[in-house]
């Protein structure tokens, strides 16, 4: 509840912000207001760490704890593609997937070791109305988020011999509600933030993405995007700690490093 009403209250406060003083008017944005239709498509790297729980039928709370560290070790696959487009400068949508499959473990008081294997996908499609009230750029957006989940988790307890091995492959259906800002500093450079709630109990109970950083226009058709961005998920199915349920509370986050091309 903690975390809804902080992250409520930060998106109410951008929200509130807006005014319609004037039409959509900005020269520095991550697309190009010359023409009826502007596209853009980037490429990043997220340097993410996930950290949380997962409880897979019998077994309760098991500590997922897959650090960067692990993840230059074990990622077997990565890809991650914004795409986004806007007609007039003031309606447009886009698309955001991330993918990764990596592994990591780690060891309990006790001497005992979870190892977790996390094969996560994440799809964000969303349609936003574009403001530009004074200097500033804001998006008002709303669309779905798709979770697409293979987790595989090996217990060894170090208390009883053997090992306690469970696998469930689980996707769901958030809707998000968000904001992102766009505030040029200098010729260069442009402030971003972003800020989205979901879930509502309709799929997982509680979901949420945030971003904070910065954009740098290297050329009128490339802008180099530096932030840090992080994602919450809350979800259960079925009844815990019985055959075929499944919980995942978990927050994926890093630095982030894209490459956008405007076209």
């Amino acid at each position: 509840m903690k975390k809804t009403t902080i992250a409520t209250l930060t998106l109410l406060s951008i929200c509130t912000s807006i005014t319609r003083a004037g039409e959509p008017d900005i020269t520095l944005t991550p697309l190009t207001p010359t023409r009826d239709w502007a596209f853009s498509i980037e490429a990043y790297l997220l340097a993410t760490a996930i950290e949380g729980d997962a409880s897979i039928g019998v077994i309760r709370n098991a500590k997922v704890d897959v650090g960067f560290d692990d993840i230059l070790k074990n990622l077997d696959m990565g890809a991650m593609l914004h795409f986004e487009a806007v007609k007039n400068n003031t309606w447009g949508f886009y698309l955001d997937y991330g993918f990764m499959d990596l592994s990591g473990g780690t060891e309990n008081s006790l001497g005992g070791t979870v190892k977790a294997g996390v094969r996560q996908g994440v799809l964000d499609a969303v349609v936003f109305r574009r403001f530009a009230p004074a200097d500033y750029t804001i998006d008002i957006y709303g669309g779905v988020r798709w979770w697409d989940n293979n987790i595989d988790l090996e217990i060894n307890s170090a208390l009883f011999p053997g090992t306690t091995e469970a696998s469930v492959s689980e996707d769901w259906i958030d809707a998000i509600v968000g904001a992102r800002l766009f505030k040029p500093i200098s010729e260069k450079y442009t402030l971003t933030s972003q800020l989205d709630l979901g879930g509502f109990g309709l799929e997982s109970n509680f979901t949420a993405s945030g971003s904070v950083g910065f954009q740098y226009q290297a050329s009128e058709s490339i802008i180099v995007d530096f932030r840090y961005k992080a994602t919450w998920v809350d979800y259960e199915s079925g009844n815990l700690g019985t055959p075929g349920s499944f919980a995942y509370d978990t927050v994926t986050h890093g630095p982030l490093l894209g490459l956008t091309f405007k076209f």
